[in-house]
């Protein structure tokens, strides 16, 4: 008798449990789907994936059971359903537009301006077969919740009782903790849930949910700034720190032994003097850091107007000797940089996160957002504002567009930001998109082409996706010189685009030599992304337009994020000048690259790229997926495995050197980004007119100095 008691006890537990487990069952069947519609590769992440999704089911059917009303139950856990629904739906159609997985704060930081602007092009990705086929998946759960509870087919939802709450809460407790126990005993997914975390491999590796939850946890208890600072002493060490002078003194050509590229700042006094435990540990990690040196280059471009082109879905095959010819031009005369990545990260935003501010945009699209308050101390526009240089931001698109009006007016350009919409439409026509050539003649012949000396800084356009046929003005406006080339129409579209760009800069070039300014002009031109746009609905080793593009399959993350920066003056030839970088750059290196170039007063310690021309440094690329490359070798996070390159000597413990290396200089984007840290190190930022005028007034000081001297 009494073991039949317990055995119809069991019988109602389990029919209690079941009747909470259908948003658990909704929900794997949602990640299983959402993982075969986007990366696939179901080993080793499939079983971790649904320890982790069995633990949330079960805390949201019994947050979904706890009203007294049957009815109110089903309703919210057809809520539940139909939003798990959605925000798959939503990261579906993110991955298919962008390649990646966006985190909720860029994908809402981004919403109303792809709303406004590109609702047509979102409307077609979602309203094509394979859209609707994919909304209809995601949201089947829901129908089939709605359908089997209206014909009674499911069990009640009575309010949950203490039994039942007790049982699903030990349930999803012991889930997480056999999910966690699994993943550390599969290689590396124990790092990648805790250490090595990101939104991107954390979706592959551990779910969409477990994410969005992970997201939720970090934004509501902050995200810890910590750092490996035994892994920056075992790294190599190979010059002692002694401040710089307030300003290089030296001429240009003279030739100096190299100093390290510091300022006289006390970081361990910093750490002491402030209760924000963010910037302490930012200080102490600075402070630990080996700076770089001045070197031959050093002031190569001292003096020099600078523009910086931030260039729509550029690259390195964009650089052609048929169809950009100007260039491919500036290229073969410029700085080159052959192993070279822009990591994609946030789609454009991140892509100026790095060019603008050195840093990778760990916080998505809010990375740039953020800096609309901060003091914004080592941007080019500033550091070249406090020389006395007159700047310019300028966008040919919308000027509001990803909250471009405040953040590009906080960026030092003492004439602030001029977009579509604030005065850039005197010049630029409306259309998509819009033409960077008549951006560039609008704003030099009317704005700064007169000034002496000039800093600009341009986000193009021209270059945008779509590439299919009718879909992309550059490109029906230059066809013309791709007609004959032995490729798809959506690649030649793609490279008639970027036309537009090489004759911007055939043009630019004419004005610089007709102002007399061809040799005193700097033109520095990075990408923002790879050119996502070119595959529709793609994941790596599935993108054939891109791989046309590229002349390979492209298969991993350094395959499709590798380009070609051009860092030219019109001096360089003239000095016969061949300078050539072959280790590994990236995007992050170019701002400490021109802080060197330019002989600006600035410590090397504050920016995580490295200045590419000292040889005292070892080239790094990295990502916010905490995979690297250096000359000795590639790191794969994912799969925890190192590639040594073709005859090198890894040293011993030199990988997990690395891994924490890395792992530094992301936690210290992080930090800077979130908690305006220079604004600890600088004070209160400068105005940036009276910031100007002074620089002004120091650089004619200057000249009559060196008047007087040479008289």
């Amino acid at each position: 008798m009494e073991a039949h008691e317990r055995m119809r006890r069991v019988q109602e537990t389990l029919r209690e449990w079941v009747g909470t487990a259908d948003i658990t069952c909704g929900l794997l069947f949602l990640e299983l789907a959402f993982k075969i519609s986007t990366t696939g590769d179901f080993w080793p992440s499939t079983p971790v994936i649904v320890l982790f999704s069995c633990a949330i089911g079960q805390l949201l059917g019994l947050a979904c059971s706890l009203a007294r009303s049957e009815r109110a139950n089903r309703i919210a856990r057809t809520c539940v359903l139909a939003v798990l629904g959605v925000l798959f739906s939503v990261e579906y159609f993110v991955y298919c537009q962008f390649k990646l997985f966006y985190d909720p704060a860029t994908v809402l930081s981004g919403a109303s301006d792809v709303a406004s602007q590109f609702g047509g092009t979102a409307a077609d990705l979602v309203f094509s077969p394979d859209g609707l086929f994919h909304v209809v998946l995601f949201l089947l759960p829901t129908v089939a919740y709605v359908i089997l509870a209206c014909t009674d087919c499911l069990t009640p939802a009575p309010r949950v009782s203490r039994r039942q709450a007790v049982g699903s809460a030990g349930t999803a407790v012991g889930a997480h903790v056999l999910a966690l126990m699994l993943a550390a005993c599969l290689g590396p997914l124990g790092a990648l849930y805790h250490s090595q975390y990101s939104f991107q491999t954390g979706v592959e590796s551990f779910g969409l949910a477990t994410c969005l939850r992970k997201e939720l946890q970090a934004r509501a208890g902050g995200q810890d700034t910590s750092f490996d600072l035994d892994a920056e002493e075992a790294a190599p060490t190979r010059s002692a720190v002694s401040p710089q002078d307030d300003e290089p003194t030296q001429d240009e050509s003279e030739e100096t032994a190299p100093v390290p590229a510091v300022r006289d700042i006390d970081f361990d006094a910093l750490a002491a003097s402030t209760d924000n435990e963010t910037w302490a540990n930012l200080d102490r990690y600075v402070g630990s850091l080996t700076p770089s040196m001045t070197n031959e280059y050093t002031g190569l471009f001292k003096g020099k107007n600078l523009i910086f082109i931030s260039a729509e879905a550029f690259s390195a095959e964009a650089i052609r000797p048929d169809t950009t010819p100007t260039l491919y031009k500036m290229w073969e005369e410029g700085i080159q940089l052959t192993d070279y990545y822009q990591f994609d990260t946030a789609g454009t935003t991140g892509g100026e996160c790095a060019n603008l501010f050195g840093l990778l945009a760990t916080e998505g699209g809010s990375s740039v957002k953020g800096t609309a308050t901060h003091n914004n101390y080592l941007t080019l526009g500033n550091m070249l504002n406090r020389r006395g240089y007159e700047g310019w931001a300028f966008h040919n698109n919308t000027y509001t567009y990803y909250g471009r009006d405040a953040t590009h007016n906080n960026l030092g350009y003492n004439h602030g930001y001029v977009g579509y919409g604030n005065g850039m439409e005197q010049w630029v026509t409306w259309q998509w998109p819009q033409s960077d050539l008549e951006m560039i003649q609008g704003t030099f012949d009317n704005l700064y082409g007169s000034e002496r000396p000039f800093n600009v800084y341009y986000m193009s356009v021209s270059g945008h996706s779509g590439y299919a046929p009718g879909e992309n003005m550059m490109a029906q406006k230059n066809e013309d010189a791709v007609a004959g080339l032995p490729y798809s129409d959506r690649v030649k579209n793609y490279l008639a685009a970027n036309v537009e760009l090489d004759r911007a800069m055939e043009w630019l070039l004419q004005r610089l030599r007709e102002e007399h300014i061809y040799r005193k002009t700097v033109i520095v031109i990075s990408a923002d992304h790879f050119p996502y746009g070119l595959d529709d609905d793609a994941a790596l080793g599935q993108l054939p337009y891109l791989s046309e593009l590229y002349g390979y399959d492209v298969t991993d993350i350094f395959q499709r994020d590798h380009n070609r920066p051009i860092i030219w003056c019109g001096s360089l030839p003239k000095q016969d000048l061949h300078i050539r970088v072959d280790e590994p750059t990236m995007s992050i290196d170019l701002l400490p690259t021109l802080c060197n170039l330019f002989a600006f007063k600035w410590d090397s310690r504050l920016l995580p790229g490295r200045d590419v021309l000292d040889p005292t440094t070892e080239g790094l690329a990295f990502n916010l997926s905490y995979d690297w490359r250096t000359s000795l070798g590639t790191y794969w996070a994912g799969s925890g495995s190192f590639e040594p390159a073709e005859g090198a000597e890894v040293p011993e413990g030199y990988v997990e050197t690395m891994n924490a290396v890395v792992a530094n200089k992301i936690s210290y984007c992080h930090g800077v980004l979130t908690s305006d840290y220079y604004r600890h190190v600088f004070g209160e930022p400068q105005d940036v007119q009276k910031a100007h005028d002074r620089g002004v007034r120091r650089r004619m000081e200057r000249k009559q100095r060196q008047a007087a001297a040479g008289s």
